[in-house]
C-alpha cells in the first residue's frame, strides 16, 4: 500500500478533510429515473478507508435494465423507500466531498431523490474521478471504471453492483489522490447545487406501472449558447451503426439528457468530434433519448436518414473514438502512475 509519506512535498493544505466515494444503480438515465441501490465508502483526508455502507432502494416502479444491474422487482419489493434511508445516506456524505466516476450523474440522481423527499442535500462539493484522471494525464485507453481500476491494479469482482463499484473506485481513488498530492495538482472540485426547479407533476410513465403523483424535475426550456473552437479534423461522414465514432464527425444533440448537456458536449469535443447546433445532411449522428419526439432536429434527422443513438449508447461510443488520419499520438502523462508498493506495505 502506498503511503502518503512518500510524497515529495507536504500534503496540500487546500485538500478536503474527508471523502465519500459513492456509486448508485438506477432504473435508467433520464431525469425521472430512480435510485435502486447505493453504496458509500468513507475515506479520510489521505484516502484511507474508514467504513462502508450499502442499501437497496425500492423505486416504486419497474427496475429498468435488469440485465445490467441484476436487481429485479422481486428483489426490490421488500427494500426500503428512499425517504427511509435518506437520513443514513446523508450522514455518510455529511461534511465530505462526494467522489464518483462520472460524478455529475451520481450527484444528479441523489439530488433528485432528496428533492422528491423534500429533504436538504447532504453534501456541498463533488469530485469526478474521470476529471481527476485527466488532470493527472493518466495513460488510460478510455475512461471506463475498469480501465482506471486496471491502471492501479484493482480487481473488479462484480461490475454494476453498487457496493463493488464503490469499493473499486475507493481503491483506485487513493493512489490517484496521492499522485495528485505529490504533483501539487489542484483537485477538480465542483459545487453540488441543490435542485430547486420542481413542481407537482407525474413522472414519465413506465409500461406496466401506474405511477402515483410525485415531484418531477422541470428542466429549463432554454440553454445559453457556447462558442466552441472549430474542429481541427475533416468530417469523415456519417456514423455507421455498430461501428466506431471517428474524429471529425458532426454530432448534434436533441432533447433532455441525464448528464449535463455542456458536459456531454465537452466530452465530444475532447474526443475530437464536431458539436453541431443544428441537423443537416452533413450531420454524422444525432444523440437523443426520445427518437420519436417532434423536435426540429429529430424530424430533420429522420428525413435525412441521419443515424440516432440515445445518451447511454453515445457515452459508450465516446470511450473508443477512431483517430483522424495523421492525428498525433497521445502525449506522455504529466504525472506518472504511483511507484510499485514497498515490500512492507492502491
Amino acid at each position: 500500500m502506498l503511503d502518503d509519506r512518500t510524497t515529495a512535498a507536504p500534503w496540500p493544505a487546500a485538500y478536503p478533510e474527508g471523502y465519500a466515494v459513492v456509486d448508485v444503480e438506477t432504473t435508467g438515465l433520464a431525469r425521472d429515473d430512480r435510485i435502486i441501490s447505493a453504496a458509500v465508502y468513507r475515506l479520510d483526508a489521505h484516502g484511507e478507508v474508514q467504513d462502508h455502507w450499502y442499501t437497496l432502494v425500492n423505486p416504486q416502479r419497474d427496475p429498468g435494465p435488469v440485465w445490467i444491474h441484476g436487481l429485479t422487482s422481486d428483489v426490490l419489493e421488500a427494500a426500503p423507500l428512499f425517504p427511509d434511508i435518506a437520513e443514513e445516506f446523508a450522514s455518510r456524505l455529511d461534511g465530505r466531498v462526494l467522489v464518483a466516476h462520472n460524478a455529475v450523474f451520481d450527484w444528479s440522481m441523489i439530488a433528485r431523490e432528496y428533492a422528491r423527499a423534500s429533504l436538504p442535500v447532504p453534501t456541498r462539493q463533488r469530485l469526478c474521478t474521470i476529471a481527476l484522471s485527466k488532470e493527472l494525464a493518466l495513460p488510460l485507453p478510455n475512461h471506463k471504471l475498469e480501465s482506471l481500476a486496471a491502471h492501479f491494479g484493482v480487481v473488479q469482482q462484480h461490475a454494476h453492483h453498487a457496493l463493488d463499484d464503490a469499493r473499486v473506485l475507493a481503491e483506485a481513488f487513493r493512489p490517484s489522490l496521492l499522485a495528485a498530492a505529490r504533483g501539487g495538482v489542484r483537485l477538480p472540485l465542483l459545487e453540488c447545487r441543490p435542485l430547486t426547479e420542481w413542481s407537482d407533476g407525474p413522472a414519465r410513465p413506465r409500461v406496466g406501472y401506474q405511477a402515483p403523483a410525485t415531484h418531477g424535475y422541470q428542466p429549463r426550456s432554454w440553454r445559453a449558447s457556447r462558442k466552441r473552437p472549430p474542429c481541427p479534423y475533416p468530417n469523415p461522414g456519417r456514423y455507421e451503426p455498430g461501428g466506431l465514432l471517428a474524429q471529425g464527425m458532426r454530432v448534434a444533440f436533441s432533447g433532455d439528457t441525464s448528464v449535463d448537456r455542456d458536459l456531454l458536449e465537452d466530452r465530444a469535443v475532447e474526443a475530437g468530434l464536431h458539436v453541431a447546433t443544428s441537423v443537416s445532411r452533413l450531420t454524422s449522428l444525432l444523440v437523443t433519448n426520445d427518437p420519436g419526439a417532434a423536435t426540429s432536429k429529430v424530424v430533420k434527422a429522420a428525413s435525412f436518414g441521419t443515424p440516432m443513438v440515445d445518451e447511454a449508447a453515445f457515452s459508450h461510443l465516446l470511450r473508443d473514438v477512431a483517430p483522424a488520419p495523421g492525428s498525433p499520438a497521445p502525449s506522455s502523462p504529466a504525472v506518472p502512475p504511483p511507484a510499485a508498493p514497498p515490500a512492507a506495505e492502491s
